[in-house]
């Protein structure tokens, strides 16, 4: 029996290291591409070499390539050369702030870059599942639609139709995405016609709050792991409006992965499902930074800022049982409780090295 493999974009983001490592426990040849755009995107603290480095250490034979994926004959050749057994797309610019100020390098890389592997995977390897991970943000500012109720700490959704967070159907349409949003809708909707027009097996997770401990937080992307990094650090983090109370699910990068896997051995065709932490691990600012402190024993240092990013959600948290139904052996294992003391020693561990 052949060794499945597995060609991972984005292998030194969150996501795609931890799918790297994950799917080369389970017995996969991995091949990584990522060119460490993230420190052009963010500055020197996105640069992502370290999480290479780490790549290359726990996954035997992992092989890397450097290479943009707007470079079309690039992708083209790597997976007509490589064939992979699954495609798992998370490359793209992340952020929601950062991309007015890049609309071409925003678009260029989520949007074309998607279709590029797109095409590649059809001509060489249209029997592969190809998984994108998309974003939450492809709904734009629609869920602030939704009838609110506010409480002490946290906003929640009054309908009662929404108790269970925003399910697949909820429309993308007439609402505003943020540039990163409309580019990630381009992908999102690239993937899908790819799989209901080529019949091929395609999924979008579109990604609420992704984290976990190998997260390089930073200000405009990576809300816990910035936060908990604020906190150790004693520096200042900026609240933008809604009073503190906006609500976000968060899920683990491993059960990310895990959900992955289950899509691999049984896949669907051009299928979306919303990947997130579900109600049970939705918290407002407010409350993260009271579960920070708890863990960290040092006050959070905030400013609040009255206006709030632009199509920012006051309330997201994602319905799960799509997912659960197609894939009953997959859940949340990842408690709230346990990833801020996972990413607390973490950034913990990172900061001493620096001897912070």
């Amino acid at each position: 029996m052949s060794i499945p493999s597995v060609l991972v974009t984005g292998s030194c983001g969150l996501i795609g290291s931890e799918v790297s490592v994950f799917f080369a426990r389970q017995g996969f040849r991995v091949v990584g591409i990522d060119d460490n755009h993230r420190a052009i995107f963010f500055g020197p603290e996105g640069d992502t070499s370290w999480v290479l480095d780490r790549l290359r250490r726990e996954i035997p034979g992992y092989r890397h390539e450097a290479l943009d994926i707007r470079d079309r004959d690039g992708v083209l050749a790597l997976v007509e050369e490589l064939r992979p057994s699954l495609i798992i797309h998370t490359a793209a610019q992340p952020s929601h702030d950062r991309a007015a100020a890049i609309p071409f390098l925003d678009f260029e890389v989520n949007a074309l870059g998607t279709l590029h592997l797109l095409e590649a995977a059809r001509r060489s390897c249209p029997e592969s599942p190809f998984i994108h991970m998309s974003t939450n943000k492809v709904y734009g500012d629609r869920p602030n639609t939704i009838p609110l109720v506010e409480l002490e700490t946290r906003w929640d959704y009054a309908d009662k139709a929404f108790e269970n967070g925003i399910p697949e159907e909820f429309s993308i349409d007439q609402s505003k995405h943020s540039l990163f949003g409309a580019s990630k809708v381009a992908g999102d909707i690239m993937v899908q016609e790819y799989g209901l027009y080529f019949n091929m097996p395609t999924c979008c997770l579109r990604g609420g709050c992704l984290t976990g401990p190998n997260h390089s937080g930073v200000e405009l992307h990576g809300f816990l792991s910035y936060l908990i990094k604020c906190n150790l650090e004693g520096r200042e983090y900026k609240v933008y409006g809604y009073k503190g109370k906006q609500v976000r699910d968060n899920i683990h990068s491993e059960d990310v992965a895990r959900f992955m896997f289950e899509f691999w051995k049984a896949p669907r065709v051009a299928q979306v499902y919303n990947l997130g932490g579900g109600k049970g691990n939705a918290c407002s600012i407010l409350e993260a930074f009271g579960k920070a402190e708890a863990v960290s024993g040092r006050p959070m240092k905030w400013r609040y800022v009255e206006e709030n990013r632009v199509g920012d959600h006051i309330c997201y948290y994602s319905d799960l049982r799509k997912m659960r139904a197609h894939y009953p052996a997959w859940d949340i294992t990842r408690p709230l409780g346990g990833i801020f003391e996972e990413i607390t020693s973490a950034w913990m561990e990172r900061l001493a090295h620096k001897g912070v």
